[in-house]
């Protein structure tokens, strides 16, 4: 088990959660969103094909060799349309600012983000470091460079 220190903003909301797993074989713990004071009775409208900056209120320490990264939740996506702009995103662990879910509807009606509500996953993983370097000519394989982009339709 690896450890992730987080502590969490100065405006931000103490009652709502940090991330935890809604399972004991979930692999992403869940990010909820943690809205503005102003915001929290209403909530974030995202009107469709708007994109937004949701807040968590937290900031992470992750251990060297670890990212975590930032994935949509399946049911927001299936019922509303709603996912995610850079999923996934990834935060690093040299980063120490806030995190936010960068949110957007794809869906045909606005959609209401509450606070409290479920927003992502985060999943902390670890990450393998390579060094690139120049080469005059790469191996042969069997796929070679077709296929790029082929989902294997004519």
């Amino acid at each position: 088990m690896v450890t992730v220190l987080v502590t969490q903003e100065d405006w931000a909301d103490p009652m709502v959660p940090l991330p935890d797993y809604a399972s004991a074989g979930a692999a992403g713990a869940d990010l909820r969103a943690n809205l503005a004071v102003e915001d929290r009775g209403t909530g974030l409208i995202l009107a469709p094909m708007a994109r937004r900056l949701v807040p968590v209120g937290l900031r992470f320490e992750l251990p060297d060799g670890y990212e975590m990264q930032i994935r949509p939740r399946s049911g927001l996506a299936l019922r509303h349309g709603v996912t995610l702009v850079n999923a996934p995103g990834t935060v690093d662990a040299d980063y120490r600012g806030p995190v936010g879910v960068l949110m957007i509807n794809l869906g045909p009606d606005p959609v209401v983000i509450a606070h409290g509500e479920r927003i992502a996953q985060a999943i902390v993983a670890p990450v393998a470091r390579a060094r690139f370097q120049r080469a005059d000519a790469l191996g042969a394989t069997a796929r070679g460079a077709g296929g790029f982009g082929s989902t294997g339709r004519s």
